[in-house]
């Protein structure tokens, strides 16, 4: 079941000597034995690694896009001021090792063919439990189409430049095409009428609680409801 799940946003991390996304973050997860959540882009080589941004300035203050990075030359760069290292895709399945879900997030790609391939050539070996979400709904699309091992969601928000894009993702004509398995929904754009319309129809996930105070808030007012949640533990 999806639904009453906390999942730790990123593995269990404080950016400071916890890097989010890194290996270390994610034994501190499997330690609490969190279902883990965690962004995947390819570089310049068609290599899959873990990362958030599309720039690894914020972590490595360095200012160079990942997608022009080769992976050797991401291999020789530590997150902030610790010895952890952007991982790879295989090393993060090697180490989850199908002990926890994993929440894995697309990030956009132009390369959106390839980087669809290529994930589920490295998930084609793993047994453990996965899902797989994004924004971009094409490539949702394109993986819905190849397979139907993996529950599929849709990340809506109110709060990038793409308003007339969100609202478009959120309406039911859109919806009943895409046929998502779930909606990971903002905190910010969550209201009591969007999860009275979605409620019966989709798995709701709600992104990103902060503190304790915040998630019973959420877990009292919203049933049926799942939780990627830094800064609990």
């Amino acid at each position: 079941m999806l639904t009453n799940l906390i999942i730790a946003h990123r593995g269990i991390h404080d950016n400071n000597k916890i890097p989010e996304n890194s290996i270390l973050a994610f034994k501190k997860a499997l330690a609490k034995k969190l279902p883990i959540e965690f962004d995947i882009h390819i570089t310049k080589d068609n290599k899959l690694v873990v990362f958030h941004d599309d720039n690894i300035k914020r972590m490595t203050n360095i200012d160079r896009n990942i997608q022009e990075m080769t992976l050797e030359e991401i291999k020789n760069i530590y997150l902030l001021d610790t010895k952890e290292k952007i991982p790879t895709l295989n090393e993060v399945l090697k180490l989850v090792n199908s002990k926890v879900l994993l929440d894995i997030e697309i990030k956009n790609t132009k390369k959106r063919d390839l980087i669809v391939n290529l994930l589920l050539e490295e998930l084609n070996n793993y047994n453990g439990e996965v899902i797989i979400k994004s924004f971009n709904p094409i490539i949702m699309k394109k993986i819905k189409n190849r397979t139907n091992k993996y529950k599929l969601g849709l990340l809506l928000t109110n709060s990038s430049n793409s308003k007339i894009l969100n609202k478009l993702y959120s309406t039911s004509l859109f919806l009943k095409y895409l046929k998502p398995d779930f909606l990971a929904v903002n905190k910010k754009m969550l209201n009591e009428k969007f999860y009275k319309k979605v409620k019966d129809k989709y798995l709701v996930f709600v992104w990103t609680i902060k503190n304790c105070d915040e998630l019973n808030i959420y877990q009292n007012k919203y049933l049926s409801i799942s939780y990627l949640c830094n800064n609990l533990y």
